[in-house]
């Protein structure tokens, strides 16, 4: 049974603060009565780890939306966004005695029990979901790649009916976003090959999806070429391990295993330049920013399409009338699978103005390129 992510029944009361890093994002800081909730509910936190996991291992679907239907957006972004070398360093400082209570309170600040209770279910589930997507990609490629169009193209158009392109600096955006897609859709898995720097690389852009609802981590794998590569390298990873457990090899871990860890550094990188970058781009630039990151999707829809091709020619096949009604009749499964979920996030996922806390008003945000 798929885990229940509705958490419209768990209500936590709590105090309004700012994040000192960024004036307009408010969070939720958890209440002295609250704590001992929130501390007890770490089975809680690790089952919306699994719904985030499956969502960011599918191409289309944004698990950063998940985060924000089951109420932990605001918690995630404060707590990710919260480390910096300088408490990291405070951490590993705690070796010594007199240094431990330092790295008590950088842990505090850096709310690593959430962090890894959230990050366990998030590995359970992307472990498990690409396992199945890798098997789906070169066995089934045009039923797969087909739910993946249908992912991809309703979260474009649910994003689109929320993102104003009416400017010339909002239309420049758009076309650079789409073109950029379009054509490294083309290129995908050609042009950038898949060596440990390229893997470095992946995982940096990928993570930099987590602080965008409506966004997908997979989506720009594919766009990158490298999806069917990583889930490839995990599902071998994973098989590794388990085959220690019998006696087996230890070659496969090792070998799809630096390639895991090439990713994951990739990822941590990420998280201290890309996705603050996209944060800032957001922040001084809102409106062409989102412009250019819907249009990306647009773009990114031929991927679907050029890797059914390749991959049916893998398999010494070739597009079909039969195969297009296949096609297409999962493209619409896939996209009412996003429509349902934009159905239950209502608007959460992108607005296209600010609006103020306390008076309700709609503000621009400033620097913003009209």
């Amino acid at each position: 049974m798929a885990p229940n992510c509705d958490t419209s029944q768990t209500v936590v009361r709590s105090e309004t603060w700012e994040y000192p890093g960024d004036k307009r994002l408010r969070m939720s800081k958890p209440s002295d009565d609250a704590r001992g909730q929130l501390n007890s509910s770490w089975v809680v936190i690790f089952i919306k780890g699994i719904c985030m996991g499956a969502a960011d291992a599918v191409p289309g679907v944004s698990g950063g939306t998940i985060a924000l239907i089951t109420g932990i957006y605001e918690r995630l972004i404060a707590a990710v966004t919260a480390i910096s070398p300088g408490r990291i360093m405070a951490v590993l400082g705690g070796v010594v005695p007199e240094r431990r209570g330092d790295a008590i309170a950088a842990l505090k600040k850096m709310d690593v029990g959430f962090l890894i209770a959230l990050g366990a279910g998030i590995a359970v589930s992307v472990t498990s979901i690409t396992r199945v997507m890798h098997i789906g990609i070169n066995t089934y490629p045009v039923l797969t790649f087909g739910f993946f169009f249908g992912l991809i193209a309703a979260s474009a158009w649910v994003l689109f009916t929320e993102v104003e392109v009416n400017t010339p600096g909002r239309i420049g955006a758009a076309i650079a976003g789409f073109v950029f897609a379009f054509v490294a859709s083309g290129q995908a898995g050609t042009s950038l090959g898949t060596g440990l720097p390229v893997t470095v690389l992946a995982g940096a852009i990928a993570v930099s999806a987590m602080i965008l609802p409506g966004i997908s981590g997979s989506l720009l794998l594919i766009l990158l070429g490298q999806y069917e590569y990583m889930s490839g390298a995990l599902k071998s990873f994973v098989d590794g391990l388990l085959g220690l457990v019998v006696g087996g090899s230890t070659t496969p871990v090792t070998e799809s295993g630096l390639i895991v860890v090439a990713f994951m550094l990739g990822a941590v990188i990420g998280l201290f330049t890309i996705a603050h970058a996209v944060r800032w781009a957001l922040e001084h630039h809102r409106k062409p920013t989102l412009a250019f990151l819907v249009a990306l999707i647009v773009g990114a829809l031929r991927a679907p399409v050029a890797k059914t091709g390749e991959n049916l020619a893998e398999l010494g096949r070739v597009w079909t009338t039969e195969a297009y009604a296949i096609f297409a009749a999962m493209a619409i499964v896939g996209a009412g699978a996003v429509l349902l979920v934009d159905r239950y996030a209502g608007l959460a996922e992108i607005n296209d103005d600010t609006i103020d806390d306390e008076t309700g008003d709609e503000t621009t945000p400033s620097g913003g390129l009209d």
